[in-house]
């Protein structure tokens, strides 16, 4: 049977992982088995976390709009409708960030979300 050289392969892999296991606690920096579970555990949660980071800063962005919304009277959901009625569409991060720092600019917007829903009724 001829002799098999499989390079670095292993080597390489195995040093991949420790280096993604660098300052986990005792055992998971430094053995292999125990730091591939580690790792694999942390890209896991990692990934998990960037789905949910996405739902929390969606919610943050509501909360905004809606205060702001509250202080001009109209509901969020009104105010929602009325600019979708008006043709406008930003998002709702830019919406937040214009509502913290542009209070004229909101000003605005709801007036042009109040007449759309003024001229749908």
């Amino acid at each position: 049977m001829p002799r098999v050289k499989r390079g670095t392969n292993r080597t390489d892999s195995r040093r991949k992982t420790l280096k993604l296991a660098k300052g986990y606690f005792l055992t998971k920096s430094k053995l292999y088995r125990s730091a591939q579970e580690a790792v694999e555990k942390a890209l896991r949660y990692g990934y998990v976390g960037r789905k949910l980071k996405k739902r929390s800063f969606r919610s943050l962005w509501i909360l905004r709009i809606n205060a702001s919304c509250k202080a001009k009277g109209i509901s969020y959901s009104r105010f929602m409708d009325g600019l979708k009625k008006a043709g406008l569409d930003l998002n709702r991060k830019m919406l937040a960030d214009i509502a913290a720092r542009d209070d004229a600019g909101f000003a605005q917007l709801v007036e042009k979300a109040k007449a759309a829903i003024g001229k749908a009724a």
